[in-house]
């Protein structure tokens, strides 16, 4: 049983947990949880920012009344529990919040690191236009190397074909898959095209730069 859930819109989420969840872990009848949170001698403010009315269906579909609790609004309702079971179960709430601090933590770095890895794979892939630009003669394909590289490092990265990961990633007209992949992912396709921009720099061609990749991406898959 998850006693603490991460709610809210991004970057604005906070932990919670339910009246509904107390009353079945402090062993309560929820009406009573109920009338303890609204007998509570809180400032409105307070109130409004940690007890949240909400709602809920029962099993016979009638609508029925709860609220969302932050840990402060735990804290404060938790403080009217006594007794050696109340005690135990107030203890396993707290670790429950704490964990999910830790991790509503991780989910903050990693979506900081998201949007560092995001603003240097906009330089990167200038760097790999520029270098197209700059190096390669000038062809009726030449428009189409970029995408072709693109689509040569997704499907050696994912193992799976630009049109298939849109399928995947439900990725709709105009949006990249750079912004559905995650920090690790896009240090890779970073990688791989500061690689290609080297290579064509050396004056490889296409053919060489895919044969040269995917030779050394199936070394690696065999280490």
């Amino acid at each position: 049983m998850t006693l603490v859930q991460i709610t809210g819109k991004k970057n604005e989420e906070q932990l919670t947990t339910t009246s509904r969840l107390i009353a079945e872990i402090f062993e309560k009848r929820h009406s009573d949880v109920i009338r303890a949170i609204e007998n509570l001698e809180c400032s409105q403010d307070f109130t409004e920012r940690n007890f949240a009315l909400s709602d809920y269906k029962d099993d016979s579909g009638k609508s029925n009344k709860e609220y969302i609790i932050t840990k402060d609004g735990f804290v404060m309702l938790a403080m009217g529990f006594t007794g050696e079971k109340a005690f135990k179960f107030k203890e396993q709430y707290i670790n429950a919040f704490n964990s999910m601090e830790r991790e509503l933590k991780r989910i903050y770095e990693e979506r900081q690191q998201w949007v560092i890895e995001r603003e240097k794979g906009k330089l990167v892939r200038h760097i790999l236009t520029d270098t197209i630009k700059m190096k390669v003669a000038d062809s009726p394909n030449k428009k189409f190397m970029y995408p072709n590289y693109t689509k040569l490092i997704y499907k050696i990265l994912f193992g799976k074909s630009f049109n298939e990961l849109k399928e995947i990633y439900q990725i709709k007209a105009k949006e990249s898959l750079r912004d559905y992949i995650s920090s690790e992912e896009l240090k890779e396709l970073e990688q791989m095209e500061m690689l290609i921009s080297s290579l064509i720099n050396l004056g490889w061609s296409y053919e060489q730069i895919k044969e040269f990749i995917m030779q050394n991406q199936i070394k690696k898959l065999a280490c």
